[in-house]
């Protein structure tokens, strides 16, 4: 995995947690990346040392710059996994490819492919 997908991944983990939890400590990513808690705590030095998070009292939060890398990520991974279901994909299979594909696709291509599937979710 390359390291710009591996911030991506946790960034996103941090967002989707959020949206269940007031507070985001490292077990929680842990325990939704099925990562050790080691592994968890050495990332996210690296991530708030690059100023993605900020820690506060053990909660984590996404900076504005984290912010801005998890809703893109974000927001690709549920698009494409719509599509996908959309084409008659199974939603576990939808979700899981649409985490492959969002990474490595172009701002361009993600725009082009919103525009030509809009008309899919009216």
């Amino acid at each position: 995995m390359k390291k710009d997908e591996t911030i991506q991944n946790y960034l996103e983990a941090i967002h989707i947690i959020s949206l269940d939890k007031d507070n985001v400590r490292a077990i929680d990513i842990a325990n939704y990346m099925n990562f050790s808690r080691p592994t968890v705590s050495i990332a996210l030095k690296e991530l708030e040392r690059d100023g993605y998070i900020e820690i506060e009292d053990n909660n984590i939060s996404l900076s504005e710059k984290g912010r801005d890398v998890a809703m893109t990520m974000y927001e690709r991974h549920e698009y494409i996994a719509r599509i996908l279901m959309k084409l008659g994909v199974d939603e576990k299979t939808a979700y899981e490819d649409s985490c492959l594909i969002e990474h490595d696709l172009s701002i361009q291509s993600f725009e082009a492919i919103k525009k030509a599937t809009k008309d899919m979710f009216n």
